[in-house]
């Protein structure tokens, strides 16, 4: 069963953030990961306020997910992106 990270994301320092941006696609892939939303234009259709970035991974299942949110490859790219930003991710498991 598929099994998805959304985060919402808010940018606080774009240049590290550049970082973590470009090195994440390799780690991505190397478990089993693709990008389904990557930022882009967001319309609110309830409630109230839009965070800045909006992204959206599937993975394989949710052990896939686990072993690329663990890896340390990954886990190195976490330290630059709470340096960058502030926000939440989620984990959740598919239909």
């Amino acid at each position: 069963m598929a099994a998805y990270i959304y985060a919402n994301v808010e940018i606080t320092d774009p240049s590290l953030y550049e970082t973590y941006r470009k090195d994440v696609p390799a780690v991505l892939a190397a478990h089993g990961g693709k990008f389904l939303v990557r930022g882009g234009a967001v319309s609110v259709l309830e409630g109230a306020g839009v965070p800045q970035r909006q992204v959206i991974l599937e993975f394989p299942d949710m052990a896939h997910l686990q072993a690329f949110y663990q890896s340390p490859e990954y886990q190195r790219l976490v330290a630059i992106r709470q340096r960058a930003s502030t926000g939440t991710l989620f984990a959740i498991e598919g239909a």
